[in-house]
């Protein structure tokens, strides 16, 4: 079983704790087992079996967690959701009511499910319920018809995972020569709908056979000699084609898509008296020309390669054909993280853990960046309390070689665009990361007017999550991203990406608009425990899909430049 299965159920018991108003310290220990669980590289069932510390997992969750290895539930999981009407859970995820209005929906109108709160807010029952309203009961159709539309979606992060597990499982196949993923997967898309397997093989019959059988296989919709298709047992669909050798060029780079840079590329074969598909090159009488890497096929129509995240018709083309493609940026480019969280605030680990996580993959320097007191669902420090943080961290410095540690801060944005803390203990700190945690159902112009006047602060360095996404579970608020760029780019203020696989926000499209208005990008990991500096890659994926070079992101940078840049501001 995965660990974002396994996170899920911890999740669920969370949501149902606080349904139930229990006690509160219990709901976080969950959620922060559940968030630990998500951000762990290893599997947390292996760990476990492995005699393996999980932090922030006690004994007994642990124990739940070997329960759920053997049976895919434990006791107590299966005793709570039987307090509630099945598909009750599932109004958790719809915008715009929470656990309270839930709870009051179900009392007062028998609401049990999906269907049931979209009727009765259809029919203007919900408008009538005290402590409601005609503008609750518009945000929730609204928060209805956005979580059908991320339905059927999954996480860049869990889709890769099991991508990759098919892959390293079907490899171990005799018959097979080459596996690789293909599809919105290969363009590193934010969320995915389906999963798009190429392999070759000597023998694609018994590769197929093998295919079909792996365990987490719930349902096969079809069965072939060259492709089939199944379901997970997480309702991911996957594809799996057999491909000729002498194709493998043609059908990868047909099957990454996209659809419109498909289609593009063909128009240019057609004025060159081509035509390119998923089985080849051919010249205008059908004769095979190439197909056997993806460099021949762009050659054919005079492009150099162009990276499967650059692949959606956005500029790609007139950028090959000028010889103005980005070098994009790479996971290696990367040499330090600049928000991450301890055991202080809603972190797992110690501040010494989380650094020597860091040095151990290559960092040369690692900012600690706690939450303020705003924050105190997520163990938020008061000003004094982060100083003392900051001077434990000056002595840690001393302590540990090879690596720089920087003061930082998560500071809350209030409502009305001040800060959570005063400039005189801004000004002590190396890195400040400004935030929306609260009151996210502002008007647009407002919103952007209170991120603006933090962004005016010249000891904040970095918008952090600028939109406050969670692609599975909340919408962005409203805000003019346009104006915020440009003021960012006014004041010299830097830009996250936020690579955590449920925000990745900043997106790839705003990303580029910073890099054409001079706006350099953080990338960062967001990490609460030390596996969670993992998602790095994530976030380096949305900067390449968003044409990000190396010279764009700040942690690319020397210690000596970044701190140049860091404080350039306060001037």
């Amino acid at each position: 079983m995965e660990n974002s299965e396994i996170a899920k159920i911890f999740w669920n018991i969370s949501e149902i704790l606080t349904l139930k108003q229990e006690n509160p310290f219990k709901i976080r220990a969950y959620q922060k087992a559940a968030q630990t669980i998500e951000n762990l590289s290893e599997n947390a069932i292996d760990a476990i079996n492995n005699g393996t510390k999980i932090p922030g997992v006690g004994e007994n969750i642990s124990s739940h967690i070997l329960e759920i290895s053997k049976t895919g539930s434990f006791k107590e999981y299966d005793k709570l959701l039987k307090s509630f009407p099945q598909g009750f859970l599932e109004l958790q995820k719809i915008s715009g009511l929470g656990p309270k209005g839930a709870i009051l929906l179900y009392k007062k109108l028998k609401v049990k499910n999906i269907g049931d709160l979209e009727k009765a807010a259809k029919s203007g029952k919900i408008r009538h319920i005290e402590g409601m309203g005609a503008k609750k009961e518009e945000n929730i159709i609204k928060g209805i018809e956005q979580y059908r539309k991320r339905k059927g979606r999954f996480l860049l992060s869990d889709a890769s995972a099991y991508a990759d597990a098919i892959i390293e499982y079907l490899k171990t196949q005799k018959d097979t020569v080459d596996a690789i993923a293909a599809g919105s997967l290969r363009r590193g898309k934010e969320t995915v709908g389906d999963i798009d397997i190429l392999v070759t093989a000597k023998n694609p019959k018994k590769v197929m056979d093998s295919f079909v059988k792996i365990p987490y296989v719930k349902d096969i919709l079809s069965f072939g000699s060259t492709k089939s298709s199944v379901i997970l047992k997480t309702d991911i669909h996957v594809d799996l084609r057999v491909i000729d050798p002498k194709s493998y060029g043609a059908a990868l780079h047909y099957f990454t898509g996209s659809k419109a840079h498909n289609i593009k590329i063909r128009e240019l074969a057609i004025k060159e008296g081509l035509k390119i598909s998923e089985y080849g090159v051919f010249s205008a009488k059908e004769k095979f020309i190439t197909g056997l890497t993806e460099e021949d096929v762009f050659k054919s129509v005079g492009l150099p390669f162009i990276p499967p995240e650059l692949r959606e018709d956005r500029g790609e083309f007139e950028a090959g054909l000028a010889n103005k493609l980005p070098k994009l940026v790479e996971l290696k480019d990367i040499i330090g993280d600049l928000h991450t969280h301890t055991n202080a605030s809603d972190g797992a680990n110690t501040i010494e853990e989380m650094v020597l996580y860091a040095k151990n993959i290559g960092y040369k320097y690692i900012a600690i960046t706690d939450h303020s007191i705003s924050s105190r669902i997520a163990g938020g420090l008061s000003e004094d309390e982060m100083i003392k943080r900051w001077k434990q961290i000056d002595m840690i410095n001393d302590k540990i070689s090879g690596i720089r540690i920087l003061k930082g801060v998560e500071v809350d944005i209030s409502k009305d665009g001040t800060l959570d803390y005063s400039d005189k203990t801004l000004k002590q700190a190396d890195v400040v990361l400004a935030a929306i945690h609260s009151n996210f159902k502002m008007g647009k112009d407002a919103m952007t007017k209170r991120v603006a006047a933090a962004l005016n602060n010249k000891y904040v360095n970095i918008l952090a999550h600028p939109t406050g996404r969670l692609l599975s579970m909340r919408e962005p608020f409203e805000i003019d991203l346009e104006s915020i760029i440009n003021t960012a780019s006014m004041t010299g203020t830097c830009i996250e990406i936020n690579a955590h696989p449920e925000r990745l926000d900043l997106d790839d499209i705003h990303c580029k608009r910073a890099k054409e208005k001079g706006v350099f990008i953080a990338v960062n990991s967001d990490a609460h425990t030390t596996d969670g500096m993992d998602f790095m890659s994530y976030g380096v994926t949305v900067a390449r899909r968003g044409w990000l070079e190396k010279n764009n992101v700040i942690n690319t940078f020397t210690l000596e430049k970044l701190l140049e840049k860091l404080y350039a501001k306060r001037i």
